[in-house]
C-alpha cells in the first residue's frame, strides 16, 4: 500500500513538473514574441531593445536565486563555487542568449524555436573537428534529420502575415544569429560543467546566482555604460509604454519560476526526464505561435517541424537506452 501510494505521489509530481515548465515557457515564448513583433501604444512604436530582456532577466533570476539560496541554506557551510568563478561563463552567456534574441528581428519565433533546438549540430561538429570524438550510425541519422528540418523549414517561403510581423526580416542574418547563439552556448555549458567539478558541492542555485551575477553585470554595462547607450532608449519606451514594461516582466517571472521547476524535475527524475519535457515543450511553443500568434505554417514547414522533433525524440530513445544499459551493468549479479 505504502509502495503504491509513493508511487502516486510520484506520478502527481512528475505531472506538476510537466505543468510548470510547458506553461511557464510557452507563456515565456507567447511574451518573447509579443514583446519583439507587437507595435505598441497610439503610436505603433516596436520595442527595439531586445537586449534589455536579458538584462531585466538576469536581474529578476539574480534576487530570485538569492531568495532561495537564504530561505533553504539552513546556516549550512559553503562550500560551492564562489560567485567570481562564473565570470568567463558569464561573457557567452550574455553574447549567446542576446543573439537568440535579436534574431526575433530577422526570422519568425517557430523558427528561432526550430534553430535552437539544433544544439547536438555544434556540439557534434566540435567534438568530431576538435577532440577527433566518433559518433555511432544513430547518432548521425539524428543530427541529419535535425540538421535537414532546420535547413528545410529557413528555405521554405514564410507566409506574408509572418514577414509583415517582423521589424527586418533577413533570414540569413536571423539563422545565423541563432547557430552563434548555440555555439556559445557550448562554451557556457563546457565552462559550468569544469567549475561544478572543480566544485562538487554546487548547487543548482549557486550555478543561478553567480550565472546571472555576471549577467547583470555586463549587461548593465553594455546597456548603460555610455550616455547614448541603449538601455537609456529602453527604459524610455517602457514609461512611456506600460503594456511593454509589463509583459517585460511577466517574461522574466515565467523565466524564474521555469528554471525552479527545471532544478526540480532534474533533482527528482534526472536530466533524460527533463530533456524529454523540455523538448516536447518546444514543439507545443511552435504549435500555440503558429495557431494563437498568427503564424501559419505551410505544409512543408510543418513537414520541417516533424522532421527536427523526429531527430530529437530518436536522441531521446537513444539517451534513454544508454541510460538503461548503464544501470543494468551496475546491478550486483
Amino acid at each position: 500500500m505504502e509502495s503504491h501510494s509513493a508511487g502516486l505521489r510520484r506520478v502527481f509530481l512528475m505531472a506538476f513538473c510537466v505543468a510548470g515548465i510547458w506553461s511557464a515557457y510557452i507563456y515565456q515564448g507567447v511574451l518573447q514574441e509579443t514583446v519583439s513583433t507587437k507595435r505598441f501604444g497610439t503610436d505603433k512604436k516596436r520595442f527595439e531593445h531586445l537586449a534589455f530582456l536579458n538584462l531585466a532577466q538576469n536581474v529578476v533570476c539574480l534576487t530570485w536565486s538569492f531568495i532561495m539560496i537564504k530561505l533553504w541554506s539552513n546556516g549550512k557551510g559553503g562550500g560551492g563555487a564562489p560567485w567570481w568563478s562564473f565570470w568567463s561563463a558569464g561573457v557567452t552567456n550574455t553574447i549567446g542568449p542576446a543573439m537568440g534574441i535579436e534574431s526575433l528581428k530577422y526570422i519568425s519565433y517557430p523558427g528561432q524555436v526550430l534553430a535552437k533546438s539544433s544544439k547536438m549540430i555544434p556540439v557534434m561538429l566540435m567534438g568530431t573537428l576538435v577532440y577527433g570524438i566518433r559518433y555511432t550510425f544513430p547518432e548521425y541519422v539524428c543530427t541529419l534529420l535535425v540538421a535537414g528540418g532546420v535547413s528545410m523549414f529557413a528555405l521554405s517561403k514564410p507566409s506574408s502575415k509572418s514577414i509583415s510581423k517582423l521589424a527586418h526580416p533577413n533570414p540569413q542574418l536571423g539563422y545565423g544569429l541563432c547557430f552563434l547563439n548555440l555555439a556559445f552556448d557550448g562554451f557556457t555549458n563546457a565552462t559550468q560543467d569544469s567549475i561544478t567539478a572543480r566544485y562538487p558541492k554546487t548547487t543548482a542555485w549557486d550555478i543561478m546566482l553567480g550565472m546571472n551575477l555576471w549577467g547583470t553585470i555586463y549587461n548593465v554595462i553594455f546597456m548603460f555604460g555610455w550616455p547614448q547607450a541603449s538601455g537609456y532608449e529602453a527604459v524610455k519606451f517602457c514609461q512611456q509604454h506600460p503594456e511593454a514594461a509589463w509583459d517585460i516582466l511577466l517574461y522574466c517571472l515565467c523565466g524564474a519560476v521555469g528554471q525552479n521547476f527545471i532544478f526540480l524535475t532534474i533533482s527528482r527524475f534526472g536530466s533524460l526526464t527533463n530533456t524529454t519535457i523540455t523538448t516536447t515543450r518546444k514543439f507545443v511553443s511552435i504549435v500555440v505561435s503558429s495557431l494563437l500568434s498568427g503564424n501559419p505554417l505551410s505544409t512543408k514547414q510543418w513537414g520541417s517541424v516533424a522532421m527536427v522533433f523526429s531527430g530529437l525524440s530518436y536522441q531521446i530513445y537513444l539517451k534513454w537506452r544508454k541510460l538503461q544499459r548503464m544501470q543494468k551493468k551496475r546491478k550486483p549479479m
